[in-house]
């Protein structure tokens, strides 16, 4: 049974039985509760109107008078003062009345067969068609005490109605189990669908799409299937971008490193020529290094955030330090400073945060043309705010929105002035968001750079 449609539909089958048993017994308890003695006093009644109509009226016929009340709807057991005993109406087909029941009755005590018929389901002592089940009493008659057991005859007062009922029910029943035959195709065609989808999805087909307007359960599931699918797509294609992207940043220079080093190996290469070629080798070797180290740094900054070694430490002076750090670069251009750090004190991983403060830094002193003006300020209230202002060659704004992709690198200004492998402000935002922090950036071409960091005071 493993069809999901199969097992929809036999769990119907098993509730709708089950259901049906336990309805049952609540409509016996029910019947046990509230009407079996209203049943057994009215069964009581009939029969003591029948015994005082015949006493009142002794001359009548006793054969002709009961197969009358017979004929009525009833069902009528007579046992005379001889002992001898003859049916009225339909015949008894259960039971048998012993010598004791009808000497009982006969010296004036009343019979309740259906106290006496008691079984688990008392709602079925009130069908059963038997002579035990019936209302005894003592009746006087000109060939002495006889005994009348009397029961309505319900196959001919209600039989039409119990075949009705039970036809309503079996009916019932077959035409439920046709509409869920049916419905649970309708409930499981979506999970086929999805199962279909899924299964393209394992072989990397990511166009499939649901045409799903259902506004239950399955439908909201076909949706952030949907939604899911198209994340899972533009994840691969990030992917393999990034393979793209970092194979073209390997193999450009390996390309470079492999004509020069034949180029150095020559020997028409002049020691002057040489000594370049092995320059520029060197150089794009420490690129190459550099690059591998970011990548590593991404790979770990991908997993499921890395602990954050936290300590209480002085921002300002840790940006003071970035500065001083980078001091021959920013003097060689000639660059101005205009500093306002604060005293600011702050809780975070002081290592992961000096590499924002170096990366973001390094890029205003990169883009900023000789003699220009870097603004560092801290804002010091409920949060942190470092803002890094330069008035270097800027960034469009239809770049902006790309600034953080992995290997994406701005204009073609910013890409010749630059060595870099388009992760540092990647990088730059993990560390950020690991800090439960933001960075914003404004930009106009040529009217310089705004970046801002927002950090909480204490990083929980």
């Amino acid at each position: 049974m493993k069809s999901l449609y199969v097992r929809i539909v036999f769990t119907f089958v098993i509730v709708a039985m089950a259901s049906g048993v336990l309805g049952l017994i609540v409509t016996s308890l029910y019947y046990q509760n509230k009407q079996q003695s209203g049943n057994e006093q009215t069964m009581l009644d009939i029969a003591t109107n029948i015994q005082e109509q015949y006493e009142q009226n002794p001359e009548m016929d006793l054969n002709a008078y009961l197969t009358h009340i017979a004929a009525l709807g009833f069902q009528i057991y007579r046992a005379g003062a001889n002992g001898e005993g003859q049916a009225y109406g339909s015949p008894f087909k259960h039971g048998q009345l012993t010598e004791q029941q009808i000497q009982s009755v006969q010296n004036g005590i009343a019979y309740l067969g259906m106290e006496e018929q008691k079984n688990r389901l008392q709602l079925f002592s009130y069908f059963k068609n038997s002579v035990l089940n019936t209302a005894g009493l003592p009746v006087q008659t000109p060939n002495g005490v006889e005994a009348w057991f009397i029961r309505p005859d319900l196959q001919q007062q209600i039989g039409e109605v119990r075949v009705i009922a039970a036809i309503l029910i079996g009916y019932t029943f077959l035409i439920s189990l046709l509409f869920i035959v049916i419905l649970s195709r309708l409930i499981v065609k979506p999970i086929n669908q999805l199962t279909k989808a899924t299964k393209q999805m394992v072989v990397g087909e990511f166009h499939a799409s649901l045409q799903l307007s259902r506004k239950d359960e399955i439908g909201e599931l076909a949706r952030n299937f949907s939604v899911m699918t198209k994340a899972i797509k533009q994840l691969d294609q990030v992917r393999q971008d990034f393979v793209a992207n970092v194979s073209h940043e390997f193999q450009t220079p390996l390309t470079s490193m492999q004509g020069l080093a034949r180029a150095a190996r020559d020997k028409e290469t002049t020691e002057e020529q040489r000594e370049n070629y092995l320059t520029i080798i060197e150089k794009e070797s420490g690129r190459l290094s550099g690059l591998s180290k970011q990548l590593l740094k991404l790979a770990v900054l991908d997993k499921d955030h890395p602990p954050l070694h936290k300590t209480t430490y002085r921002l300002d002076e840790q940006i003071r330090e970035v500065l001083i750090a980078l001091e021959w670069q920013w003097t060689e251009k000639g660059l101005q400073l205009e500093l306002e750090l604060p005293d600011t004190v702050i809780v975070a991983d002081q290592q992961l945060l000096y590499e924002v403060w170096l990366n973001l830094i390094t890029n205003s002193i990169k883009f900023s043309n000789a003699g220009q003006v870097i603004s560092i300020a801290i804002t010091n209230t409920e949060e942190i705010v470092v803002e890094i202002r330069d008035m270097g060659i800027g960034i469009a704004e239809d770049e902006l929105l790309f600034i953080f992709d992995r290997f994406y690198k701005a204009n073609k200004a910013r890409d010749h002035a630059s060595t870099g492998s388009g992760l540092g402000l990647s990088i730059v935002q993990k560390l950020v968001s690991l800090h439960q922090g933001c960075i914003t950036i404004q930009s106009q071409p040529g009217a310089g750079t705004t970046v801002q960091v927002t950090m909480p005071r204490l990083s929980s």
